[in-house]
């Protein structure tokens, strides 16, 4: 599980859906989330929280243009490409810090990933999930 704190930054919500940014060294993530700020009291703007998502919820771009859907884009560098038959794993850096993507080995060939390559990993909102933090930043 990828894992990245940040402080609770803007939070929409109707009936019982929500919409939450958390800033994370400086970059937004957003997170559709299944409750609200009057069912789940960490909800508040200004509080610390995990974000959280699956390594095979992370797709990766190369020569990113244009609008796309996906809020969740981080600026990345490969550390390693750990390849597999079917499926690899990607370790990347983000600002000092590991994530991974696990994609399948014929997308890592047809772009021609490979360690010190500049990606964006992109994550969509439904796919984060937030977890309180008591200790702070």
């Amino acid at each position: 599980m990828n894992k990245l704190r940040g402080r609770i930054t803007h939070i929409e919500s109707n009936d019982h859906v929500s919409l939450v940014d958390v800033d994370v060294m400086g970059d937004s993530f957003t997170a559709t989330l299944l409750e609200t700020p009057d069912d789940a009291a960490y909800l508040k703007i200004g509080n610390v929280v995990e974000v959280l998502f699956k390594e095979t919820e992370v797709s990766l771009a190369k020569g990113l243009s244009g609008l796309i859907s996906l809020r969740n884009r981080m600026h990345t560098t490969v550390k390693q490409v750990r390849g597999g038959v079917i499926l690899s794993e990607v370790v990347l850096d983000y600002r000092g810090r590991q994530i991974s993507s696990i994609i399948t080995t014929r997308s890592i060939k047809r772009m021609d990933i490979k360690a010190g390559n500049e990606v964006e990993a992109l994550v969509k909102a439904n796919e984060v999930t937030l977890l309180e933090v008591t200790d702070g930043l």
